[in-house]
Parts: structure tokens; sequence; C-alpha cells
């Protein structure tokens, strides 16, 4: 039986190129592909697939909020995080979110397809880098005193902070996320009070940080 897999990434030349890859392997039906966060959550409801090839950093939600809530609904489904990112932040959070898997876009393709059939028998797969950044974090411990977006704020005000990091009017974000103008500005207040900052420039500084957004 094919291994049933879906490929988000805002890059059409990456998606496409992935496609074809993928294609070639005789286990491997490739049933879609999702330039963002909300699509691929969308997809992944309707199509169920096995494996989702995640993107960390893509607009409107980005692939570690998308990776937390494809989980939480669809446990069954492994993720794949393929990222050009090795940050620590970007590495833990989505690991943290629940993906299976955390690849470098630098990776071979026969690595790629390997973590495919590795997260499938419910194993973690680490390209070495990110193998590597994984046992130092685990050694070295974080500071309890270290907090970051996971932690202090809710999921609803990172997805509202990450359009705010993106330029998005409060307008947009309300018609983005079905919820009125005056909550968007609660949220928005809410976030500023929780990480003391001042301006939507600060908020977008600690979005980019904290991996919300490569805005």
């Amino acid at each position: 039986m094919s291994i049933k897999v879906l490929i988000a990434d805002d890059h059409q030349i990456m998606r496409e190129g992935l496609r074809a890859m993928l294609e070639k392997e005789h286990d491997i039906q490739v049933l879609g592909e999702a330039e963002d966060g909300r699509m691929i959550e969308r997809m992944a409801r309707e199509l169920l697939p096995d494996v989702i090839i995640m993107d960390v950093a893509m607009p409107d939600l980005n692939g570690i909020e998308a990776t937390r809530q494809i989980v939480a609904e669809l446990p069954g489904v492994k993720i794949i995080a393929l990222s050009m990112h090795d940050d620590r932040r970007f590495v833990l959070n989505m690991l943290k979110a629940g993906a299976a898997g955390y690849m470098l876009k630098d990776c071979a393709f026969k690595d790629l397809a390997k973590a495919i059939r590795v997260v499938m028998s419910h194993k973690t797969y680490l390209s070495p880098e990110v193998a590597d950044i994984v046992v130092k974090d685990y050694v070295s411990s974080t500071s309890p005193k270290e907090s970051s977006a996971f932690q202090l704020l809710s999921p609803r005000e990172r997805e509202v902070l990450q359009l705010i990091a993106e330029g998005k009017t409060s307008v947009k974000i309300g018609e983005s996320l079905n919820i009125s103008v005056k909550t968007v500005e609660t949220h928005r207040q809410k976030i500023m009070d929780k990480l003391k900052t001042r301006s939507v420039a600060e908020l977008t500084k600690y979005a980019i940080r904290e991996g919300l957004t490569s805005t």
C-alpha cells in the first residue's frame, strides 16, 4: 500500500520539485500541495494523508502552528519539517508541536524518502545537524527563566501575532480568523501586555525571533 503524502511549502518551485521526485518512488503517492498553513490544514482534514512534508516559515499560518493543530485533530498523521532554518528555536518548537521529523532543505532527496518511511514506522527522523541541536539542548537544558511565545501566548494569540507581523490590518486578520475587529484588537492588546511590547515593530521583531514568521 502506498504512503499518502501532502506537501506544504510557499515556494511553487519547491513543491513541484518535491512532487516530481516523490512520484518516482514506487511506494509513495502525492495527494496534493499547499502553499500556506491554513491550506494544508484544510487538505489534511479532507484527504487524510499518512505524511505531510511541512515547511516551517509560511504565510498566514506558519508550519509550527499548522503542525500543532493538525496533530491535535489528526494524531495519526506524521509530519516532517523540511526547512532552511536550523535555528534552535525553529527546531525545538516544531518538534514540541508534534513533528515526527525535521530535515534541512540542503539534504539529499534519498534522505527525505528515507525519513518518510522511518516516520511511518512510528520513529523520529532528524537530519544530522538537527540531531546535534536536539542533543545539545538536552544536555544544556533550557533555563527555567526562558519563556517563548509558545509558553506565554495562547494558540489564537500566536495566530494573531503572526498576522500582525506580516502586516495584516485588523480587518484582514478578522476576516482570516472569522472573528470581529474588536476581538482582534483585544487579542493585540493582550499580546502586547504579555510580551511587554509597545509597538507593532517590536511585535514583528519578537515574532521573527520566535519563528512565528520569517517576514
